[in-house]
């Protein structure tokens, strides 16, 4: 926690020396900060692997706008998304899962049927897309605006998982990094509205929708299917929906 703070002073300080910056040379840049909860949940591509659960969690970070046209702009920015992730329910006879982490029980990498795997995972993000704003005056407090598309760079920074539902192997905060491959890319689009508080403080609320295409799993594992052990091959992906606050300065 202390870093996330550090992390997050660190990008205010900086956030306010570009925003000084563009006030002096006249550039068409705004920046800003914001603190956005999220609601999360997995899927996967393979029936016997059962989306069954979700996390709340939240997104810190910076926003950057280049704007080339008077409406149009370039985003992007960096921050933290927290606590990402969901549950997911083996539905198979036995499945072997998390086996390249060192787990804290002998065995707890097989797993029962019916057993929940919950992840809980942080990830440094970098988005880029495209903004558009209106409204019916160009000189009117409140607008909107629109972003479509936008792609999101993640690097996994923490991964935790728990196991639930079974006899016995109930684990939590499990450390199961080389369990989640460490890179991502996501998709994603939002809508919202502006506030002008000041001739340099705009408030922004919004809602934005994200998801992953890429696995998220390195497929290491195996399971017990029809009296036969196969490779686990599925495709698992996180997607979310967060609300944006911020402020741009």
């Amino acid at each position: 926690m202390k870093k996330i703070i550090f992390f997050c002073c660190f990008l205010s300080i900086i956030a306010q020396n570009l925003h000084s910056q563009s006030n002096i040379d006249g550039s068409p840049f705004r920046f800003g900060l914001h603190t956005s909860p999220t609601w999360s949940w997995l899927r996967t591509d393979d029936k016997g692997l059962e989306s069954i659960g979700s996390n709340w969690g939240i997104k810190l970070g910076t926003m950057g706008e280049y704007y080339f046209s008077n409406n149009y702009a370039f985003i992007s920015g960096i921050g933290f998304g927290l606590n990402q992730g969901g549950t997911i329910q083996n539905g198979f006879d036995k499945g072997v899962f998390w086996n390249d982490s060192e787990l804290s029980i002998p065995g707890l990498d097989t797993l029962s049927k019916n057993a929940k795997m919950h992840y809980r995972l942080n990830y440094i993000e970098i988005p880029v897309g495209i903004r558009m704003r209106g409204g019916s005056n160009e000189d009117q407090a409140f607008r909107f605006y629109a972003e479509a598309p936008v792609f999101t760079i993640g690097f996994r920074n923490r991964a935790l998982g728990d196991i639930r539902g079974t006899q016995g192997q109930n684990s939590e905060d499990e450390i199961i990094k080389q369990d989640v491959i460490g890179a991502s890319l996501s998709w994603g689009f939002g809508a919202g509205i502006e506030y002008e508080l000041a001739t340099h403080a705009t408030l922004v609320a919004g809602l934005t929708y994200q998801q992953q295409f890429t696995d998220m799993t390195p497929n290491n594992g195996a399971i017990l299917k029809n009296g036969t052990w196969q490779k686990e091959d599925s495709k698992a992906t996180i997607g979310l929906i967060s609300l944006r606050i911020g402020i741009f300065f």
